[in-house]
């Protein structure tokens, strides 16, 4: 009777440990081929620029965008931040009906810091790692 008692509290502890231990929250995009992803120079929050000065459409670019946009991670609290440097637009391939785009701001970081991402119909911010920071600094300076 011990030996089952105890195999039962190890048990609970063992569900309010995995419970407890939730991942951070990062961007999502559709589970669909991502076909371009245009940039921009951003006019400000909550619009799309569409005078588009970038487009990448190879998959390395592409595998590059959509790793740096779905590891990025949510920051808790309120939003003060400055006018973001681009607009990203993320466009899918689709057979027939038009799928929808996301469109996202971007503040670049410098050498060594992270960049940060925000979807142009919220006002949550997520941060990428310096990492993706200077690969997404390799694609959008080597091209201006």
């Amino acid at each position: 009777m011990k030996t089952i008692f105890s195999i039962f509290l190890v048990v609970c502890f063992l569900i309010l440990t995995g419970c407890q231990s939730q991942q951070a929250e990062t961007m999502v995009l559709l589970d669909e081929k991502i076909s371009e992803v245009k940039i921009s120079k951003s006019k400000g929050f909550g619009g799309m620029n569409e005078d588009f000065v970038l487009s990448f459409k190879d998959k390395k670019s592409i595998d590059i965008f959509k790793k740096a946009i779905t590891t990025a991670v949510k920051q808790p609290g309120k939003v003060d931040i400055t006018e973001p440097n681009y607009d990203v637009m993320v466009e899918y391939k689709s057979d027939g009906e038009g799928l929808p785009t996301h469109g996202i701001h971007l503040w670049l970081g410098k050498e060594n810091e992270k960049s940060t991402f925000m979807y142009i119909t919220n006002d949550t911010i997520y941060l990428t790692s310096p990492q993706m920071t200077k690969e997404l600094r390799e694609l959008i300076l080597s091209e201006e």
